[in-house]
């Protein structure tokens, strides 16, 4: 009756409403790293309070993903991911009303807290609409959906912090999110799979069955350093384009290029997961973006800004990969849950890692700290090796 239907459901609507859902998410998400210079500047900011900004804001879509992936279990994922994208476009509204250093800190936690819906749900839900095949292909795509929100909120920072400031510049996209947002609610039903429940004997998979917790945990743990290392270059490469004399606007302009190939490399390697080895994947991507860290310090702007592209591809498209593991070692059932406790880790890593960062810039500088974070990077390499077998096992 379950995969009846989920099969009444064209997965491609299912597909098409977790990409816009996701659109509206990150770009709300992204909109903050751009902004941080301007942020600092008119607040006065150190490099450590502003990581930390950026930690708590990051930090907090990752309280609820666990409670977040219970509920879907018996709810279903739509709704609640519907109500968590209006909260954080809420918070947008909140920040960009803040007018101290305090107000900005608790609204971007308490804006923030909705974020934990997006990611382990609409991955979830994709997931099992596509239950019999293209797995990694959809949730690439889905994945890749996200990175054009992460681009459109550094182009509309470029444009709107430059002539507005930084808070009209988070209320105006706060309000167009929260205005869309509710008009989705009209067309939620069509989408809407009925929660995953348990599979007769011997209907699941046996390798996704018998996944040992092990298998996951170093899936979690791969994912967590891939994102402690994307949270603070994100945070810090603004600083390292400004101490070549860029302002906020031309800052946020190359951002785009970074947003811009980290999607397509989401893209890229989502539909590659479906096709090749998981594993010579990880090691391209990741060996790119060590190298490029310590790289950038010593470039031209000239120079820096093509490797930018080829930057946000090595540093964001390993995750379409590491998602769509998830699924191969997990259960329907239990999915919702696993991707809850999945992003709350790689959440975790990534609201800890600017603070950590900051720290070290702040006593040692950005050249020690982007070496830091190469060191970091490299470390993915060994703990993939692991993950492989685990995989390997499960096909």
């Amino acid at each position: 009756m379950q995969r009846q239907a989920n099969r009444s459901i064209s997965p491609r609507r299912v597909l098409l409403f977790g990409s816009v859902m996701h659109v509206w998410n990150d770009a709300f998400f992204a909109l903050l790293a751009p902004l941080l210079p301007f942020i600092a500047q008119d607040l006065g900011l150190s490099y450590t309070q502003s990581g930390l900004l950026k930690a708590v804001f990051a930090g907090a879509s990752g309280v609820l993903q666990i409670p977040a992936g219970f509920l879907a279990e018996r709810w279903g994922e739509l709704w609640l991911l519907v109500g968590g994208n209006l909260w954080v476009g809420l918070g947008l509204v909140a920040m960009g009303l803040s007018h101290s250093y305090g107000m900005l800190l608790a609204a971007s936690f308490l804006g923030g807290l909705g974020g934990g819906a997006q990611h382990p749900l609409a991955t979830s839900m994709v997931s099992r609409a596509y239950e019999r095949g293209s797995g990694y292909t959809a949730i690439g795509t889905l994945n890749f959906a996200g990175d054009v929100g992460k681009v459109a909120a550094p182009a509309l920072a470029a444009v709107a912090a430059a002539t507005l400031g930084w808070r009209p510049t988070f209320v105006l996209l706060g309000v167009a999110g929260t205005l869309f947002l509710l008009a989705t609610l009209a067309v939620g039903r069509r989408v809407a799979l009925p929660p995953a429940r348990r599979e007769p004997e011997g209907a699941a998979s046996e390798a996704a069955q018998d996944a040992p917790v092990r298998a996951f945990a170093t899936l979690s743990l791969v994912g967590m350093l891939d994102a402690a290392t994307r949270g603070a270059a994100l945070t810090f490469l603004p600083f390292v384009l400004a101490d070549k004399g860029l302002d906020a606007a031309q800052v946020s302009a190359l951002f785009v290029l970074v947003y811009g190939g980290g999607a397509a490399g989401k893209f890229a390697l989502g539909w590659l997961g479906d096709r090749v080895g998981v594993m010579g994947l990880i090691w391209g991507s990741k060996g790119v973006t060590a190298l490029l860290l310590v790289g950038f310090l010593p470039l031209p702007v000239a120079a820096i800004a093509p490797l930018l592209v080829v930057f946000g591809f090595g540093l964001n498209r390993t995750s379409s990969v590491l998602y769509a593991s998830v699924a191969r070692i997990t259960p329907a059932r239990q999915r919702a849950r696993r991707y809850g406790i999945y992003y709350t880790g790689t959440e975790a890593a990534t609201a800890v890692a600017p603070v950590v960062y900051g720290v070290v810039a702040d006593a040692a500088g950005l050249g020690v700290t982007m070496a830091a974070m190469a060191a970091a990077t490299a470390l993915i390499l060994p703990a993939s090796l692991a993950l492989g077998r685990y995989l390997k096992l499960s096909s």
